[in-house]
């Protein structure tokens, strides 16, 4: 099992001046480093890519930063549509650029919209086309796509690992598209987290071990020996720790977090592996 940290728990935005990070989660016992990029975020990508290489760490992409306006996958506007595929697809050429592993997030629609009224029948299917294509595309440059389900304060579209597994049998279940479950989320979407783990199956590429609170894994509400345990028949290769550095200015607070529950990355990293590794034994 790999261990990764996402780069919100240090910074907001990757640059060529953060390369150093690399080196520095080598050395907290990280095999990958997840970084969100977007049109917001300019950077070297061979120089990051060298640096990773340099030291052995793997990398994860994600869309966290900023995307066109209006871009959805899973918009009722064909426009809109467009815009997503077009900017997944040059972001899944960056990935291929840097030499990460996988593009992975809520790449079905437009993280932080959730509509408040039923959505159209025909909004489904359109998204699994949208997807069909994009790993289509993926496939072409040897990327992995990872989609996420997330809770209802995020999307509509993929709220369970049910609806996930549905829309990739309606994108034609793609071999190259797998899945990652975040604790954060389905322990407000299932009853039982690791039933859900056990339906994902194969398809399941990684889990995102946050608590309920965003914090340190341990000592909140999800059941962890259930969920790590329910690991074993599964895909899963991949555990890693996501949340925002909440002694960055208001950076946590424009991310929905209201507590200081990571004032320190590398003491977050230490204590969340030190947890999970403890867990796994």
């Amino acid at each position: 099992m790999k261990f990764g940290a996402h780069i919100y728990l240090w910074m907001e935005k990757w640059t060529d001046a953060e390369v150093g990070l690399i080196d520095r989660a080598r050395s907290l016992g990280l095999d990958m480093l997840e970084l969100s990029v977007g049109l917001d975020v300019p950077f070297t990508p061979t120089l990051t890519r060298r640096a990773a290489e340099a030291v052995g760490v793997g990398l994860l992409v994600g869309p966290g930063g900023a995307w066109p306006d209006g871009a959805d996958l899973s918009d009722d506007d064909p426009a809109n549509r467009r815009k997503a595929f077009e900017f997944h697809r040059d972001t899944i050429d960056l990935t291929a650029e840097l030499g990460a592993v996988a593009y992975a997030g809520a790449l079905y629609g437009r993280p932080g919209k959730s509509l408040r009224r039923r959505p159209p029948a025909d909004e489904l299917p359109r998204t699994a086309d949208g997807l069909h294509a994009l790993a289509e595309h993926a496939r072409k440059r040897g990327v992995l796509l990872i989609i996420e389900p997330m809770s209802r304060f995020r999307t509509h579209i993929l709220n369970t690992p049910q609806q996930t597994l549905c829309l990739i049998e309606l994108a034609g279940s793609p071999g190259n598209v797998r899945v990652m479950f975040d604790t954060y989320h389905m322990i407000t979407e299932v009853r039982d987290p690791a039933a859900a783990v056990h339906e994902l199956g194969d398809r399941l590429w990684g889990l995102h071990a946050c608590e309920n609170d965003r914090g340190v894994p341990g000592g909140g509400l999800v059941p962890w020996p259930r969920v790590l345990g329910a690991l074993a028949g599964t895909g899963c290769q991949y555990i890693g720790l996501e949340g925002y550095n909440t002694a960055l200015n208001d950076f946590g607070w424009r991310r929905g977090i209201f507590q200081n529950i990571c004032p320190d990355g590398d003491a977050f990293v230490r204590a969340g592996v030190s947890f999970l590794r403890a867990q796994l034994r």
